[in-house]
Parts: structure tokens; sequence; C-alpha cells
């Protein structure tokens, strides 16, 4: 396979370069893309140096799959571009998720929709991708009727201005600010910028995508999501109101059958998902697996996962790679 990476030299870029590796996609030919003043620089994989260039050229290569982290207005104007190559295009950022035209893909939950004409497929927001990979099997199971989520989120999911800032702020440093507050010692209840009644973009995400996902717009959801100065992954409290009773035994079988999903819920033994365990991984973590007291046939979860992983990277190599496994694209590099 000719593969693009556009976005290469920035932070979940570098993840997809990793996971390309560990996962041994067939890359034959690696094209990073990055923008003009990245162009010319050096980008290594697998032990060799690649020159990064600009999306104009990687476009006349006519890679066979872009993997795209560059920002919703670089996707909105250069996916097509690509398509019209006959590039399959997975994009990382909001700009096609909402598109009707547009597949919203977790690989583990709907992959068989895709077709060889989806030339550019979405994929979603790392904050919604680990709560339906918890959430999938149980809606399956019991129907789903109301989600209240809180998400705990990793300043990664900014970026490096974000890394840097919290760096800068623990060292003492006044340096350039990716939030309007100081992050260190800090929650910030304001991720992505505010939208429609008070709820922020990355809130609406959580409702919008879910219900695209889960092809279930009855399921009524309201989310706040909140910056925490940590590193390692995404964490969320999900209360879940199903349409039917269930059995917490069942609830923790159905989870350790899914793949993808590892539960940790030993209370006795202190054992619970935590960002600190979770980085580097690609298994979306689940425990404080208990009911709500308040109100029947109501769940609690606690859910984390590496934001960076499978919440952005990973899940688009692994869409990449069911698109390979079922020659839903095919290679045009002569062997």
């Amino acid at each position: 396979m000719k593969v693009a990476v556009v976005g290469a030299t920035g932070m979940v870029g570098n993840v997809m370069l990793q996971v390309l590796a560990e996962r041994n996609f067939p890359v034959t030919e690696l094209i990073p893309v990055a923008s003009e003043r990245s162009v010319g620089s050096q980008i290594e994989y697998k032990g060799t140096n690649y020159s990064v260039v600009g999306l104009e050229t990687a476009v006349s290569m006519k890679p066979d799959v872009a993997l795209f982290s560059a920002g919703g207005s670089t996707s909105l104007e250069w996916a097509p571009k690509f398509a019209e190559v006959g590039t399959a295009v997975i994009d990382n950022s909001s700009a096609w998720r909402m598109d009707p035209t547009k597949k919203l893909v977790v690989p583990e939950i709907n992959a068989s929709e895709l077709t060889e004409e989806d030339k550019i497929i979405a994929n979603p927001n790392c904050s919604t991708i680990q709560m339906v990979m918890a959430l999938a099997p149980l809606h399956r199971k019991y129907g789903i009727k109301r989600l209240v989520i809180s998400t705990y989120q990793s300043i990664t999911g900014t970026g490096v201005k974000a890394v840097r800032q919290l760096q800068d702020e623990a060292n003492g440093i006044d340096g350039d600010k990716a939030y309007p507050y100081q992050i260190h010692k800090n929650a910030l209840p304001h991720c992505d910028v505010f939208e429609e009644a008070g709820y922020t973009k990355e809130e609406l995400k959580l409702v919008r995508e879910t219900h695209k996902i889960l092809s279930d717009p009855s399921i009524g959801i309201t989310a706040t999501a909140v910056r925490i100065p940590v590193v390692g992954g995404h964490s969320e409290t999900v209360n879940v109101e199903f349409d039917n009773h269930f059995e917490l035994e069942d609830i923790r079988t159905i989870l350790a059958k899914t793949d993808g999903v590892t539960v940790q819920d030993d209370i006795e033994n202190n054992e619970y998902p935590m960002p600190f365990f979770a980085e580097g991984k690609d298994d979306v973590f689940v425990g404080r697996i208990r009911r709500d007291l308040s109100q029947p046939n109501t769940l609690n979860m606690w859910i984390v996962s590496d934001n960076l992983r499978k919440g952005a990277a990973t899940n688009t190599i692994q869409i990449a790679e069911y698109l390979v496994e079922n020659n839903l694209i095919k290679s045009s590099v002569e062997v």
C-alpha cells in the first residue's frame, strides 16, 4: 500500500506512524504530509527517513489510502481532492462526521457498513469512540434509553501547545497558552468552543456522534466535558438508563467478551481504570460498574482510554485494515 499520513508532524500523526509500524500495516511507500513550513523535513519510519511533502504533491502521488489528522479546514479542502484520484481517505477531524453521506466508523461496531464507494470515511471524536465501545454491546442487549455523561479529558486532546502549557506552568514559566486559564492544578469545564444552549462543541459531539454510530437518535443524551491536567488518556463517568432490566454480572460478562474492551472492576483490590494505566494501550478500560440506586434499570460506569491511540490513531488504522482485508481498497503499487 502507498500510504499518506496527512499531519505527520503533529501529535496524532506521530502516533499514527507508531501504530502503523506496530500493527505491520502493509506500507510499501510512506508519504508523510504536512503544512508548507514542514515540507522537506525528515520523518523516521521503521528505520528509514522520509521527506515531508506538501498536500498538492501528495495528491499527485495518488496514494491508496490517506490518514488525515490535520484539522477540519484542511480536511474539507483536501479530502475530496485525494478522493478524486482514487484515494481512500480516513479523516480524524470533525469535518465529515455529521455529513449524512459519510460513514462514521468504529470498526468493532459498524465497519460492515463500509463499501468500495466510501472514499471519505470519518473517524469519531476520541471521547465518543471509547464510550460507544462499551455502550454498543449493552445497547444491543438491553436498549439504552438515556445517557448522562461527564468527561475528564487529557490535555493531549488539545495538542502539543496544551502539553507545553502544562509543562511551562509546572515549571513556573510564562509561555504560550492553549487555554484561557492555567491548566496546572486546575480543571476547566470548557472543551472546545461554546455553542447552542450553553453546551460546548465537545459535549454536542458526544450527543450527535453517539446517535449516528448506534443508529438510534431516540437515545436521550446530556454531557459535560472537563479538561484536566492529565496526559495519559480521557476518563468518563457514564450513567446509563436501559429500557430493560439487567443483572450486573451479565453486564460484566458482555463487556469482558467485547473485542477491544478490558474490564477492570475489582474494588476490593482497588482495581479500576485510570489514564496512568491506559496510556500507550489500545483497549478501552471499563470499571466501577454499579447500579444507580436512585432509579430502576440504570447503571454507572467509569470508562478510560488513551485518546491518541484508540481515540484517534488506532481507530483510524483499524478502519484502513478493514478496507484492505475486505478488498475495499486495492493497492496501486506494482509488486
